[in-house]
């Protein structure tokens, strides 16, 4: 995080923050929310109170931020890769307190049972609410689960998003499903994330040749990096297929999840279990392409990162389309049929047969990302939402 100075004259918003879990989970939609969370306190506009699960550690203490771990129950995740945690009573007795109490409530998705909690007392004490969501239709293989979400996004999400003081998405593709069904107060924005473009890097020749060779790439061989969580959702089921169809591609799969990819055996894939946020710099700036065969995704912070360390993306179509800024650099390909895996295979058969479009890439994305992924841009967005939820019409 760049080094500000702590904002000047009004004072601070008094903000509970409530997310599924903390950053050190690694997931995406935890590392935005304290990313953003952290910038807003260390520059005086907010005092946070970040209430998430408790099955990970908190992040380190900060000015202007307190956390408040809840005692939760993580199985779902555990056995079958569906991030949905369930908390204590004593935990979500202690959140709607701190709903009743804040100056605004802030909550990152509207599907999980302490969004709704807090939601709930916050609307009941005309506390506003501001809901960002990440997240919209996950078509699931499973038609009960297919089912269930379609619901709970219109009759939750209806009325989580819809009785939100403001709803602000990340992605214009979940923005435009929930725009089919949900009655907003105020129309929803469109604030892309921000991206750390001091640690996210393009790095020298020398040093990527030094990086591929620490992951087992050989010589030139194309390398190939995903990074999430090894589940369903992400596309793991269409990696397998590549992964087999391409032994001359070097693959690293990073991430964690029930699934497991090093139970394929195969010796062009190298498996990075549950790398750090200090690991994953090195692991985009060294791969000659990021793929994410995944489906039902907003954008994803990865592809971001990926770009702005000079890497070109391969998405799912639905998911470049979340990004509408016209002329973006990025690679898309259909997902969710039969075919996806054959179709992806014949496009990176493609690439690799002319790696000259990948090089001749790597410095468009790079340029892309510093352009219009800023968190300074993304924070004074923010910072001006919390305004205009405490500061009277």
């Amino acid at each position: 995080m760049s080094e500000a100075a702590p904002a000047s004259g009004p004072h601070p918003v008094r903000v509970a923050l409530v997310t599924h879990y903390y950053p050190a989970h690694l997931g995406g939609v935890e590392r935005i929310a304290g990313e953003l969370a952290s910038r807003l306190a260390h520059q005086g506009i907010a005092q946070i109170a970040w209430y998430a699960s408790d099955c990970d550690p908190q992040p380190p203490a900060a000015p202007g931020m307190h956390f408040a771990p809840a005692e939760c129950w993580n199985a779902f995740e555990r056995r079958f890769g569906i991030p949905y945690p369930f908390w204590s009573l004593a935990a979500l007795g202690r959140l709607v307190r701190a709903s009743r109490t804040a100056e605004v409530v802030h909550l990152h998705d509207c599907l999980y049972l302490p969004n709704l909690v807090a939601f709930a007392a916050a609307r009941l004490s005309g506390r506003p609410v501001l809901v960002t969501q990440h997240v919209g239709f996950v078509p699931y293989r499973n038609p009960l689960l297919r089912m269930v979400l379609g619901v709970a996004n219109r009759l939750i999400g209806g009325l989580v998003l819809g009785g939100a003081s403001r709803a602000v998405f990340e992605s214009e593709t979940v923005r435009r499903y929930f725009m089919r069904f949900v009655r907003f107060r105020d129309a929803p924005l469109l604030v892309p994330n921000g991206v750390d473009t001091s640690a996210f890097v393009p790095v020298s020749p020398a040093l990527r040749g030094a990086l591929r060779a620490r992951l087992g790439a050989p010589p030139g061989s194309p390398l190939f990096l995903f990074i999430g969580r090894f589940v369903e959702k992400k596309g793991l089921g269409v990696l397998n297929e590549l992964t087999e169809r391409m032994p001359n591609v070097h693959w690293v799969l990073a991430g964690w999840g029930p699934l497991d990819p090093a139970s394929w055996r195969r010796p062009n894939v190298t498996v990075v279990r549950s790398p750090g946020s200090g690991d994953l710099a090195p692991l985009y700036q060294a791969a000659d392409l990021f793929v994410l065969p995944s489906v039902g995704e907003g954008f994803p912070l990865s592809i971001q990162e990926a770009m702005a360390c000079g890497t070109p993306v391969l998405v799912g179509t639905e998911t470049a389309a979340g990004c509408p800024i016209a002329g973006a650099p990025i690679l898309h390909e259909e997902t969710g049929n039969e075919d996806t895996a054959a179709r992806w295979g014949d496009r990176l058969e493609a690439l690799v047969r002319a790696p000259e479009t990948l090089a001749e890439l790597r410095p468009r994305v790079a340029a892309f990302a510093r352009e219009h992924w800023s968190w300074e841009r993304c924070v004074d967005r923010y910072a001006a939402l919390l305004r205009a939820c405490v500061e009277p019409a």
